[in-house]
């Protein structure tokens, strides 16, 4: 992961000297001034292990919080013109969360 940290040092010194193309790593470059580049991470599961610091520095932190699925699916009934939504959220959050409870998990789309 040192080696992913140099490379976007790189980039990020490319962009900050507005420089239209950069050498990386031996290439000459054209450099897109509205490339981003972010990371997610899911600290919970087992096995993930931490970024390194000198990764971790070229990136900002931002909290993540988990959705109020219930008002999201109220109001997506409501647009679909549901006059009953309230209920109807609930019940569809409940289902979708039963499912997420009891089915299998399935490895290999994490």
């Amino acid at each position: 992961l040192s080696v992913i940290a140099q490379q976007l040092h790189t980039i990020q010194i490319a962009i900050v000297k507005k420089q239209p193309e950069f050498n990386f790593e031996g290439d000459i470059i054209g450099l897109k001034f509205t490339c981003n580049c972010f990371i997610t991470m899911n600290p919970g599961y087992v096995g993930r292990a931490e970024l390194p610091d000198n990764l971790k520095a070229l990136f900002r932190t931002v909290a993540m919080m988990v959705p109020d699925y219930a008002l999201i699916a109220e109001i997506r009934l409501y647009s679909f013109g549901f006059s009953d939504a309230k209920a109807l959220a609930r019940k569809i959050v409940s289902t979708y969360k039963l499912c997420s409870e009891q089915l299998s998990r399935q490895k290999h789309y994490d």
